[in-house]
């Protein structure tokens, strides 16, 4: 049996083999494919050779390997070998070590050298040179060059490998361990035996709970200082889920005494002390008794700063009133419509500020304004609004953007302009942004739809890219749900007031009888009573128990489907999962009702959950390589059996907006049934008619915000069902999850300290 085997080293299934050669390479990540030649494996494999995948760098040849890992069939590429871990194979035998020795793996190293280190330190020569390099000393005519080659070489070759191998007793895997090992090098285990904690610090994703377990096997007191920080760093980076930019310093002590469970060995000034010492070293960031990951004090210091900067460069040229006038009169003229007196303020403070921010609830004609800005700025500016009289793409001087898929595709389909998400616009390739400070958006004027959803980070990197000379405006509306990520950026800027924005109040969709948008309004003023919720002619309110909820949603839709609506048209949105109105069992029943078992559609199992031909399914994560983002909603189209293709595997094919995309089993967790859909997933889109549950089992989740979120989604037509009483405790709830973000301090230092420098004494005579 292997040797590596019998060391007791790695016990799992491996394949043994020489690089053929490397088929690709991300020097960045640290990811590779390769096809190697097989010399020895116990997988159950019979191919003389394969292609294997993982985060590892690139592989000498002539050199033989052990990869550890298992197989996996790619839609594509066919059968793949996914490395988990991997180490150079070291001979056993003279003639093997000193072939070893001598291969390109060690530069300046030539048979004759190998044969004369092999000799004179004998089979265990490799470990004797690891362990205790001035054994190397003993051996006659060896060069001090060449000891000192031959030693780096060794260490560098066996030290990550090494690593890997270690760090998979403690089941850290292969791209984890690439991160420890750029940051620690060859004492990358030395800090893990020490100080486990110390990863929390210093590598990004590695968890506290993995930490302490190690720290626990090492008999790591649990009153350590570097578990304290560890601590003090994990409850910050949990806080983000909740949308905290930072947490105040007493409550940040008090779940770390909960988090570390040890009171009798710590105290909060013992805490105090840690929290003092991490500020020192800025590993934390300690001020005005706040206590912040540094990433996101930077993130809104930075947004702040490039704020501040495109705000100092002022417009060029204003814009007359008289021939703003008369340009919109043109474009009123071409358009068919009359722009309000607030519709025409906010395009004029539009053209004339370097930053702007447009606000209003539904039906108040934000569209309408937009497309006005564009326009208006066209003329003055004698730019065309067409892509195509430009040359080159980059020229083009308009650039439309918003955080979601779907909220950049209602973003181009109401302007006619091409408009992307502010990932793709920024060149995210899942590492980092190919757009910074250094390499800056190309453009004139960049518009930022739906930007209350977009988080502090996203904010924060979306500023960098935008020159100083480039107007912005950023369009939102207030009281939606925020951010999932942390902070609260729209509602910062506005109640700042530092920034120049535009409020549209006036509704026009309810001058033309539109009810959704007078309940909307209703509950945004808080002015809703019992008479808002009279049915109309595109608004009902169905009053029933939770226990008859579910067949008050099928027999909505069934009645839909009897009168000819397309049930694609159809959107139920709820709050919660778990319950039994919850998405889950929504979702199960209108499966059934919709897309029922039948001997002709194809499906198949997953977990409790069944998937057919037909029905209707959102994506959960970003699949930027396929061109499907979080919250995209498509349609299954196929269900293949392992016989039936090429990469004999199983697979469901979806199809959003006539693109195709192949699924594997192990993907299909990056989709489910979206009959019915969270309204948190709902923000950023709208669909023609939305059937929104309301009972008392969603009192955790009902808040304001978030069904005045939910009402907004309908264009055409709104069904509420449930409790009334549910719904007006709902509407009557502020949010009280208020989150802790410090963007208003930071504007406000930065924006009105400038203002008092440009005070002189005569402005207080």
């Amino acid at each position: 049996m292997d040797e590596l085997v019998q060391e007791g080293i790695e016990e799992k299934k491996y394949i043994k083999g020489q690089l053929l050669r490397m088929i690709y390479q991300n020097e960045a990540e640290h990811f590779s494919i390769a096809k190697i030649k097989v010399q020895d494996t116990t997988e159950d494999f019979k191919e003389k050779e394969v292609v294997i995948k993982g985060y590892f760098s690139a592989l000498q040849e002539q050199t033989t390997y052990y990869f550890y890992g298992t197989f996996e069939k790619h839609v594509k590429f066919g059968l793949q070998y996914t490395v988990h871990a991997y180490k150079t194979f070291i001979p056993s035998t003279k003639d093997g070590l000193i072939s070893y020795l001598s291969s390109e793996l060690f530069y300046g190293i030539g048979k004759k050298t190998a044969k004369k280190v092999v000799n004179h330190l004998g089979e265990s020569a490799i470990s004797k040179i690891l362990n205790q390099p001035d054994c190397l000393d003993d051996i006659p005519g060896l060069k001090k060059e060449t000891k000192q080659q031959l030693v780096k070489s060794l260490q560098e070759n066996q030290g990550f490998e090494n690593v890997v191998v270690h760090l998979a007793k403690y089941s850290i895997g292969l791209k984890m361990a690439q991160k420890i090992y750029k940051v620690y090098q060859d004492s990358a285990l030395e800090v893990l035996e020490e100080d486990p904690y110390q990863y929390v610090f210093e590598i990004e994703g590695f968890g506290f709970q993995t930490a302490d377990e190690i720290a626990k096997q090492k008999g790591l007191s649990v009153s350590h200082p570097n578990r304290i920080g560890a601590g003090c760093v994990f409850v910050l980076q949990k806080t983000i889920q909740d949308g905290h930019v930072f947490l105040p310093i007493d409550e940040c002590v008090h779940q770390v005494l909960n988090l570390l469970n040890a009171r009798q060995e710590l105290t909060e000034s013992s805490i105090l002390e840690i929290l003092e010492s991490l500020n020192q070293e800025k590993q934390l960031i300690l001020k005005e008794g706040r206590v912040y990951l540094p990433s996101l004090y930077y993130a809104e210091d930075g947004f702040s700063s490039r704020l501040k900067k495109i705000l100092q460069n002022e417009v060029d040229e204003k814009t007359s009133l008289a021939e703003l006038m008369k340009i919109i009169g043109v474009i009123e003229e071409e358009e068919t419509l009359s722009y309000g007196k607030e519709q025409f303020n906010a395009i004029n403070k539009a053209i004339d500020s370097k930053v702007l921010i447009l606000t209003g609830g539904p039906g108040t004609g934000k569209t309408t304004v937009i497309k006005g800005i564009l326009k208006a700025y066209g003329a003055i500016h004698s730019l065309s609004l067409d892509p195509n009289d430009y040359k080159n793409k980059t020229e083009f001087p308009f650039i439309l953007t918003a955080p979601t898929g779907r909220a950049a595709k209602r973003l181009s389909e109401s302007t006619q302009l091409p408009a992307v998400t502010i990932h793709r616009l920024l060149g995210w390739n899942g590492n980092e942004f190919d757009k910074d400070e250094h390499e800056q958006l190309q453009g004139k004027y960049i518009i930022v739809d739906e930007f209350s959803m977009v988080d502090i980070w996203l904010a924060n990197h979306l500023f960098k890219a935008i020159p100083d000379d480039m107007q912005v405006l950023l369009v939102g509306d207030e009281d939606q749900l925020p951010s999932v990520g942390p902070g609260q950026v729209l509602s910062d800027l506005l109640s700042s007031e530092l920034i120049p924005s535009v409020t549209l109040n006036e509704v026009y969709r309810q001058k033309e009888g539109s009810k959704i948008i007078q309940l909307a309004h209703d509950i945004k003023n808080n002015n809703c009573t019992p008479n808002s919720l009279s049915k109309d002619k595109d608004f009902s309110f169905i009053s029933c128990s939770e226990s008859q909820m579910i067949g008050c949603i099928t027999q909505i839709v069934n009645r839909a489907y009897e009168k000819g609506i397309d049930l694609n048209d159809i959107q139920v949105l709820a709050p919660m999962y778990r319950s039994q109105t919850g998405i889950t069992m929504i979702n199960k029943e209108l499966q059934l009702l919709i897309n029922p078992k039948t001997k002709r559609r194809r499906e198949v199992k997953v977990h409790d959950v069944i998937y057919r031909v037909g029905d209707r399914v959102i994506q959960l994560v970003n699949q930027p390589e396929d061109g499907v983002y979080n919250g995209d909603i498509g349609e299954i189209v196929a269900i293949f059996r392992e016989n039936e293709n090429t990469e004999n595997e199983e697979q469901i094919v979806i199809s959003f907006d006539e693109r195709e995309v192949v699924y594997v089993r192990k993907e299909y967790d990056n989709f489910m049934h979206a009959y019915c859909i969270s309204i948190h997933k709902s923000q950023g889109s709208e669909f023609p008619i939305v059937i929104l549950p309301v009972v008392s089992s969603y009192h955790r989740m009902l808040r304001k915000n978030l069904l005045y979120t939910a009402i907004t989604r309908s264009k055409e037509s709104l069904i509420i069902c449930g409790e009334t009483n549910a719904f007006f405790r709902g509407i009557q709830t502020i949010d009280t999850n208020n989150r802790f973000t410090s963007l208003k301090e930071h504007l406000q230092e930065k924006l009105e300290k400038e203002d008092m420098e440009e005070l002189t004494p005569y402005d207080f005579m």
